[in-house]
């Protein structure tokens, strides 16, 4: 039986109607106004995670291919994190991409910025299969990937 208490994280699949509160997350997250590049994408999947209707966390992902569905961005609240908020999200999406058919998960990370995302690819499974130097970023840059087949 799990005990289930008010600052107990829930995640929620969200519209276009909410997508204020993805674009305020990322703000105070990554203090940066672009969350992706355009929301016009196949597949678009967006998920909050709240804690008693509090907004702490969000993973945004679409469509890559056919096959592989691409996690492109989602973060926590720095004072939500080591919760396993991240770790909720990312298998809200997985379930989710998985029961439409992908075969494939991918996301990239900066490990020099957000080394929690690296600890946590690995910790889930995920193989790195690419990395380079982001000049933007000014960061070295993972991808990781994993199969959804069971």
């Amino acid at each position: 039986m799990e005990f289930v208490t008010a600052l107990t994280p829930h995640i929620r699949q969200i519209d276009f109607s909410q997508l204020e509160v993805i674009r305020e997350l990322n703000r105070v997250i990554f203090q940066e106004e672009r969350v992706i590049n355009t929301f016009e994408r196949d597949d678009l999947l967006m998920y909050v995670a709240y804690v008693a209707e509090l907004p702490v966390g969000f993973k945004v992902g679409y469509r890559e291919s056919r096959h592989t569905y691409y996690s492109a961005k989602g973060g926590v609240l720095a004072g939500w994190r080591r919760r396993g908020i991240s770790r909720q999200l990312l298998y809200a999406m997985m379930h989710d991409v998985r029961e439409k058919g992908y075969r494939r998960f991918a996301y990239d990370t900066f490990p020099n910025k957000h080394p929690g995302m690296t600890v946590l690819g690995l910790a889930e499974g995920f193989t790195v299969t690419r990395a380079d130097y982001n000049t933007t970023y000014r960061d070295f840059r993972l991808r990781f990937e994993k199969s959804l087949r069971d």
